[in-house]
């Protein structure tokens, strides 16, 4: 998209779809669940919301922010904790103002770190390792939602429990193959062979080139492949503990409006909650995860009004704050790059002979 005006309409639309979904957010989970609610049903949870439980859910959101900085230097060795906050939070600013907007995260991601002299190559580096990591989890989640229905004793029928376990599986193994082809050199060729094999099934006008699929997961793999094997825990940890931590913000939004439906269906929400956000029609899945959350709360037992305000009140910490907190961030790094560039050099002393 080169054309800067599409690139505005293209914004507009997708954030004035996101404001309308919320908007209309009670008749889109009445068409989901069969039951009705107002605006001011959930307006009256937000009102019994103590000022306790918002400042705990902030500073476990703030915790959440602190893991991902963890991810951020474990894939891009030099990178400090400050400047990894600055780099998430600016990132993730611009990536939910955007629809498609990973890749304008991204730029983002390049501005900074060039104007820290990180060299490009490393950056493309990191910001392929962490997008992996992200993906795998991103995978992983699902599964581990599933798995926690399965033996939780929530009623499924056989037919429901069979799938789960297919996908789980299927799940399971898509995660091992990819995490293989990264740390074995041989496993990375086997796939590539195979993935050229399947290329070729495809119609002349969008089949790659021959062994393009081979030789751009190679290349894929020799970047990260460094990273990875030096520096999987840091990334591991850093995810699980981020993951971890949104989870728990999604609890205390669970409790504080009366939602609270059981562990493991609290994890299976948090699963699909994560899932919507992929959504790419609008920026970050705004109005899609919050009514598709409200409908699976409710199925798992939990009054409609509570579990709308909580799907809300978990947007909220999850997508529109990063967007002020990620501006102020990205203000400072500017403010003060403004001020290096204008503080004049140090006069040389004259050297006496």
């Amino acid at each position: 998209m080169k054309n800067r005006w599409g690139q505005i309409g293209l914004s507009a639309a997708s954030l004035t779809l996101a404001v309308t979904l919320v908007v209309f957010m009670p008749q889109l989970v009445n068409a989901l669940t069969g039951q009705k609610v107002s605006w001011a049903q959930i307006y009256g949870q937000f009102a019994t919301l103590s000022p306790q439980a918002i400042a705990l859910m902030a500073a476990i959101w703030l915790l959440s922010l602190l893991a991902y900085t963890f991810v951020l230097t474990a894939s891009l060795p030099g990178l400090t904790h400050p400047q990894a906050l600055v780099l998430n939070a600016s990132g993730s600013a611009v990536s939910n103002l955007l629809p498609f907007g990973g890749a304008a995260g991204v730029a983002v991601t390049f501005t900074l770190t060039k104007g820290w002299g990180f060299p490009t190559r490393a950056v493309v580096v990191s910001t392929l390792t962490s997008g992996i990591w992200n993906t795998l989890f991103r995978f992983l989640l699902p599964a581990a939602g599933i798995v926690a229905l399965l033996f939780s004793g929530q009623k499924l029928s056989p037919a429901v429990a069979n799938a789960a376990w297919a996908g789980v599986l299927s799940i399971v193994v898509l995660v091992t193959v990819v995490t293989v082809a990264l740390f074995w050199d041989r496993a990375a060729a086997v796939l590539g062979r195979a993935l050229d094999a399947l290329a070729r099934a495809l119609p002349r006008k969008i089949r790659p080139g021959e062994h393009a699929l081979s030789e751009s997961l190679q290349k894929l793999r020799t970047d990260t492949s460094v990273i990875v094997r030096k520096r999987w825990p840091g990334l591991t940890l850093g995810m699980i503990f981020f993951l971890g931590f949104q989870w728990l913000i999604l609890v205390c939004c669970l409790h504080a409006t009366g939602a609270y439906p059981g562990l493991a269906q609290s994890i299976a929400v948090f699963a699909l909650s994560r899932v919507l956000t992929t959504a790419l029609v609008t920026p970050s899945g705004m109005g899609i995860m919050e009514a598709g959350t409200s409908g699976a709360l409710v199925y798992f037992g939990a009054p409609l009004d509570s579990a709308a305000a909580a799907a809300l009140l978990f947007g909220f910490w999850t997508y529109t704050v990063e967007i002020p907190f990620g501006g102020l961030a990205l203000g400072a790094w500017a403010f003060l790059r403004r001020r290096e560039n204008a503080t004049p050099a140090p006069e040389k002393e004259p050297i006496s002979r």
